[in-house]
């Protein structure tokens, strides 16, 4: 097994899983029947994207995984996830924030990843681009409404802003995977990526009249399997029936 690839896949995939099953747990709660089932929409787009990422990661194992053991098996220190994506449902400008600040990263990166050596990884980005996009439209759509809206729903988006922008200097913080991915053609220099990234979020947010909080940045480590509890109470939900059915045939 190629386990640096095999890591690399499952910082791609983490991301989008864990995203994809907070904003599954917004189904039904949406603040207007059209904006709910977007965002159910948007999850669905993620765990897509999740089992092709992790079906490639099965196919090159050694051992006899598949994509819903690697989903669904593993223990907390083995997910890659950024610790932005893990944050919780406070309400629903904390679920707009978290979710622009992510699309404008994974935007970007689907686009270099159109350019991998590999061809697998390469066809999944191709394939997401699109819906990536339209995430990303969405999102900064619903920042600017929120931002540039009522007293009250400036205040909500201004106090995600502030809690949830700090993290997102961890999507720059190359792991040495990411590092040997990069090298090797599979994977961007994300630090390449990042002046971009904040030139394009910073518009979006200013056109929201919304004001950068101080702090810039947090120390993070998800990618390395470091997490914050959040991470726990998802798995316990996420993982609840694989591990109390196992090799369960539905």
């Amino acid at each position: 097994m190629d386990n640096s690839l095999y890591q690399y896949l499952l910082i791609l995939g983490d991301n989008s899983m864990i995203l994809g099953h907070r904003l599954s747990e917004l189904c039904g709660h949406g603040p207007t029947l059209e904006t709910d089932i977007a965002l159910t929409n948007i999850s669905l787009d993620l765990f897509g994207q999740v089992r092709s990422y992790f079906q490639y990661a099965a196919k090159i194992a050694d051992s006899e995984q598949t994509e819903d053991s690697i989903a669904f098996l593993r223990t907390e220190r083995k997910y890659r996830n950024v610790l932005l994506v893990e944050q919780e449902n406070v309400d629903f400008a904390h679920v707009i924030v978290r979710q622009f600040l992510f699309d404008g990263f994974h935007k970007l990166l689907l686009e270099q990843l159109m350019q991998s050596k590999d061809e697998t990884i390469s066809a999944i980005a191709h394939k997401s681009i699109k819906e990536s996009k339209y995430h990303y439209r969405f999102s900064g759509d619903w920042l600017k409404r929120l931002g540039d809206g009522t007293e009250v729903s400036h205040k909500k988006a201004q106090d995600a802003l502030n809690k949830l922008y700090p993290f997102t200097n961890e999507f720059f913080l190359e792991s040495d995977i990411e590092k040997e991915m990069s090298a090797k053609g599979i994977g961007p220099n994300l630090n390449i990526l990042k002046e971009t990234y904040y030139s394009n979020i910073h518009q979006i947010i200013a056109e929201a009249n919304l004001t950068l909080p101080i702090e810039k940045q947090r120390v993070a480590k998800g990618k390395l399997g470091y997490h914050t509890e959040n991470l726990g109470y998802i798995l316990a939900e996420l993982q609840y029936m694989q591990r109390t059915y196992p090799n369960m045939q539905w």
